[in-house]
């Protein structure tokens, strides 16, 4: 059994991996800014703002004291916001970049220490296509993925001698709360340029999560996946 660290499994893709990796007999450690619903022998819950550094050290201690290791960190949380970049208020872009980036930093960097002394570990980060599609009114979130995936690349040479892969997978949309606020022809023109024109599903996301998390993956760092067929 293994024990992972997945970030925002209160609802969508981050709940349905914690309640897979639980099926499959791991011990799952997930946070949110509220209360979870899952309820299960090997969960842990801690509510928490994945951009407040204190709260992400006291979790990571907390479960390095209970579990004695982590073996994988899923970096899932995240929110997103369709503005043009000239009314893009302030306070969104800062609470996208701190969800985003500050978060998936905080929390590669307290539990990549956990690892690194381990000398094993797996982290994954979460992307978009809409890094590569440029897309407009995406100017933020965008950027906040692209930071995300320099940091997955640039931190996995950082570490790589240390057993630790650093790799980040880039869905296409997905049905959740993620994109409920996206207007309905801006999904469609988004998925109209992807080579397989349909949703992503969560077990597509998952493919390539358990891809990188395998024992198999040791050879694999540094590498981010677009789904959809994006070229």
């Amino acid at each position: 059994m293994s024990v992972f660290v997945i970030t925002g499994t209160r609802k969508g893709i981050g709940y349905n991996l914690a309640l897979s990796y639980l099926e499959q007999g791991h011990y799952i450690c997930g946070c949110s800014r509220g209360k979870s619903e899952i309820s299960h022998v090997n969960y842990r819950h801690f509510e928490l703002d994945v951009s407040e550094e204190k709260s992400v050290v006291n979790m990571v201690r907390q479960v390095k004291r209970e579990f004695k290791s982590i073996d994988v960190l899923i970096n899932n949380a995240g929110i997103a916001s369709m503005n043009h970049f000239l009314t893009t208020p302030y306070s969104t872009a800062k609470k996208i970049m701190n969800t985003n980036f500050f978060g998936s930093y905080l929390f590669m960097r307290e539990v990549g220490k956990v690892m690194v002394r381990q000398g094993e570990g797996r982290i994954v980060n979460y992307s978009t296509v809409a890094v590569e599609f440029n897309l407009e009114g995406e100017a933020i979130y965008a950027s906040s993925k692209s930071a995300v995936e320099s940091l997955t690349k640039i931190v996995s040479n950082e570490i790589a001698n240390s057993g630790v892969t650093v790799n980040a997978v880039a869905p296409t949309p997905v049905e959740t709360d993620l994109i409920r606020t996206v207007p309905k022809n801006k999904i469609t023109e988004l998925i109209d340029r992807q080579a397989i024109k349909r949703f992503g599903e969560f077990k597509d996301v998952k493919n390539v999560i358990d891809f990188f998390i395998s024992k198999n993956s040791s050879f694999i760092t540094g590498q981010v996946i677009y789904l959809g067929g994006v070229n």
